[in-house]
């Protein structure tokens, strides 16, 4: 983690940052309440969901209570983490990623 303390940010810039994480937050809060309430929806709506018999006689909906929830659940938690830090080192650092400077050591080499 880079804590420059030297770092000059205004306060506007800072709020700026701030209401789109926010945003990143609600956004994949949502997709995870839908994940989590599609759920018991399969469950009362879909007949094989909990009758249908796959891998050791397990229904899909133990096999994905059981593991596909874990993997959805540390995909999102990636993916929320990566996306996070990409907006905020965009706004706060203000270079783009992949701009020509940005892999240079020294602060004299920039073009």
């Amino acid at each position: 983690m880079d804590d420059d303390v030297d770092a000059g940010h205004t306060p506007a810039e800072v709020d700026a940052t701030f209401r789109t994480l926010r945003r990143v937050a609600v956004g994949y809060f949502v997709v995870f309440l839908l994940a989590v309430a599609a759920f018991p929806v399969l469950t009362l709506t879909l007949d094989w969901w909990s009758q249908a018999r796959l891998a050791g006689g397990m229904s899909p909906g133990f096999l994905v209570a059981a593991f596909g929830l874990y993997v959805f659940f540390a995909v999102l938690g990636i993916a929320v983490a990566r996306l996070s830090s990409a907006v905020e080192h965009r706004m706060l650092d203000g270079t783009p990623e992949g701009s020509p400077g940005e892999a240079l050591d020294e602060p004299g080499e920039r073009p």
